[in-house]
């Protein structure tokens, strides 16, 4: 049963000209003929008959007999009638669960529903609606060599990961298993138009941002770190990013960059004084004391407070085990000892730290080891790390003992080769320290961005939005509670793949697992559970 339709109405005066950043809305007024025998409606259809899409936000019916005012919530992009094979249908803003649905409208919802699963077919394009799942298979580069190989990822036991939405490009002609690729700068990566950014926020954060700055500011960015291209020569050099800024081209050149660029944040960094400087705010860490991030105090506030405070759990057993599998990577239990952490203690045991709650671990020992091998054969140079704090009664943390291993030389079924440091105040072993706390800041910064931010903020989400809106109305509770938390996620994954977690992206390029680096978060999300992610369950478990 469908529910009956109105006499159709037509909007006149149609404006067919206004720039594509408009700031403001734009309302039009459309007369209906009332038919009563209809009654309240509870959805209609829409049908665009002119050659360009427009965004519909909402659409109101006013002195509706018998009820008043009828309000419906669209948000929607609606393309000319022959972008699609069926009607586009919005229904009111009332909240159904499907057994709830009034029975006029059923048949409305489940085609919708049809509508947006698509049939698996095809290269989808921009006009689509489909929400559709497929593995992340686009990330090589075939053509570009050996180098630029890459697994997929999902769909298997050896690489298990989060499904993506699906584009439907056509293999490369080299590879089969891989998607082709899109042009290295297109952002006309497919997803659905509803979860693209909004006109004015994909200007700005894209098309402007990225390509207007970053091409011009990388030779300046080199020159600034002189021959050495991947590495600063000096702490000065890190600080002049901050006290001397990076000086950017001519002045012609400059004007053209900032008339182009609409980002607040970037007309912010590209001052306008007449200093033609790129300055970066100063960190606050180090805007009073350039030496307060060597402290082992601030170390251990910024493990705890820092970008990756998710990792850090209590210690439980003493020394800390490992759950890698010994008959594949030998023995890698730790090596720390209780000689090495006890004189640091306050007068504490071992045994009555772990009673007393005591002691904690930033653990990165068992998500390196098994590529650490790997990874130090390219230029990058790692360790895997265990850290150890010790909880002191003004609920502060310091730090007791850094553990940097290796995978024995002979092979990983030999275990790993260990050495532990701690903490010191002067000469050689002060600057040893300092080191071992930088190789452990490595780790979770890499891990954060990797592990904590993209496997777990970013590619678990989408499944779900997919999920969501394959097998949710618009009209279901559950829906309209997960829908503003989905905002923009499918569009920044579809740039993600695109140049930042693509072979020889960004990511690869500034985290230390360069490119193993998707590979690896595959390993870790094999241990990913649903129901441990929440609060409390999270903080119950470390």
């Amino acid at each position: 049963m469908r529910g009956k339709l109105g006499k159709p109405a037509n909007l006149e005066k149609w404006i067919t000209k206004f720039t594509p950043l408009t700031a403001g809305e734009i309302t039009f007024s459309v007369t209906f003929e009332w038919d009563e025998s209809i009654g309240v409606p509870g959805a209609f259809i829409i049908k665009n008959r002119h050659h360009s899409q427009f965004y519909l936000k909402t659409v109101t019916l006013e002195d509706v007999p018998g009820h008043g005012r009828v309000h419906f919530v669209c948000n929607s992009w609606v393309y000319p009638t022959h972008r699609y094979k069926y009607d586009r249908v919005f229904f009111s803003n009332k909240t159904y669960l499907p057994c709830q649905m009034p029975v006029p409208l059923r048949k409305y919802r489940e085609e919708e529903l049809v509508n947006l699963r698509g049939d698996g077919k095809g290269c989808l394009k921009e006009w689509d609606r489909v929400y559709d799942y497929d593995f992340y298979n686009d990330l090589a580069m075939p053509d570009r060599g050996h180098d630029f190989h890459r697994p997929v990822l999902g769909g298997s036991l050896d690489c298990p990961y989060p499904r993506r939405g699906r584009t439907g490009r056509k293999p490369h002609k080299k590879d089969s298993r891989t998607e082709s690729r899109l042009f290295l700068l297109s952002l006309k990566i497919y997803v659905p138009r509803d979860e693209q950014f909004s006109l004015v926020k994909f200007s700005d954060f894209v098309a402007y941002a990225l390509k207007s700055l970053f091409q011009v500011l990388i030779p300046e960015v080199a020159a600034l770190c002189d021959k050495t291209i991947n590495e600063f020569d000096s702490f000065q050099d890190v600080l002049d990013l901050y006290e001397g800024g990076i000086r950017l081209p001519n002045d012609a050149t400059l004007k053209k960059i900032r008339d182009c660029v609409p980002w607040e944040m970037i007309r912010e960094l590209v001052r306008n004084d007449g200093e033609r400087l790129m300055k970066f705010p100063m960190p606050a860490v180090i805007k009073e004391d350039k030496s307060a991030w060597r402290t082992d105090e601030e170390f251990a506030r910024e493990t705890l407070a820092g970008v990756n405070p998710v990792i850090i759990s209590r210690l439980q057993e003493f020394p800390p085990a490992s759950k890698l599998d010994p008959e594949v990577y030998g023995n890698q239990k730790s090596t720390i000892t209780k000689e090495h952490i006890e004189r640091n203690m306050d007068g504490f045991t071992v045994e009555d730290a772990l009673k007393h709650n005591k002691l904690f671990i930033l653990n990165h020992h068992d998500a390196l080891m098994p590529y650490l091998a790997r990874i130090n054969s390219t230029t990058t140079k790692t360790y895997a790390t265990r850290t150890l704090f010790f909880l002191q009664e003004d609920d502060t943390l310091k730090p007791l003992a850094i553990e940097l291993s290796l995978p024995h030389p002979q092979g990983d079924s030999h275990g790993a080769v260990s050495k532990v440091f701690t903490p010191a105040e002067d000469g050689v072993g002060s600057s040893i320290w300092q080191l071992a706390k930088a190789y452990a800041a490595v780790n979770d910064s890499g891990y954060h961005q990797l592990v904590s931010h993209w496997l777990n903020t970013h590619a678990v989400i989408e499944p779900f939005i997919i999920a969501a809106n394959r097998q949710l109305s618009v009209v279901h509770p559950i829906y309209k509670l997960l829908h503003p938390h989905f905002r923009d996620t499918m569009n920044i994954n579809a740039l993600a793949r695109q140049t930042l977690i693509n072979a020889g992206g960004v990511l690869e390029l500034t985290v230390f697992p360069g490119k193993y680096a998707l590979e690896m978060s595959s390993a870790i999300y094999r241990n990913w559970v649903f129901t441990e992610q929440a609060l409390p369950v999270d903080l119950i478990k470390r």
